[in-house]
């Protein structure tokens, strides 16, 4: 999934304002606010921005944190990983590779198997029903 470049103008016009606050300005929801932190359905975790499947229910785990969380992608080629020294921190922050559409950032406290764990705002998914 190759998307043409969009200007910030389009951003705007396309995505909400929590969404362009996250995805683009690299914003954060509040924990335990977002639709999905506590969600139990089955289904596809897809990026609000372009729609990129990221991640499954399958791998979706309660950390505890107040964001979904889950132990690894589904598509690793859709899954970006950069530094982030903001806010005073050392961070790994997690983007979509597709539109480059910030998600969250990965940590190295997660379960079994992969000892991650990928904590996303709910305003970058869009959620698809298993069925």
């Amino acid at each position: 999934m190759n998307l043409p470049k969009k200007s910030e103008k389009e951003w705007k016009e396309e995505l909400s304002d929590e969404q362009y606050q996250i995805l683009r300005l690299k914003g954060t929801e509040p924990a335990f606010t977002g639709k999905f932190w506590n969600h139990k359905e089955k289904g596809s975790y897809k990026c609000a921005g372009c729609g990129a499947l990221l991640f499954t229910s399958e791998t979706k785990f309660d950390s505890g944190c107040g964001w979904p969380s889950f132990h690894s992608p589904e598509k690793d080629e859709n899954i970006e990983e950069q530094q982030d020294t903001s806010h005073g921190m050392v961070r790994t922050e997690v983007l979509c590779k597709n539109c480059s559409g910030h998600l969250g950032h990965v940590f190295d406290d997660g379960p079994k198997p992969t000892g991650l764990r990928y904590c996303i705002n709910s305003v970058s998914l869009e959620f698809e029903e298993e069925g």
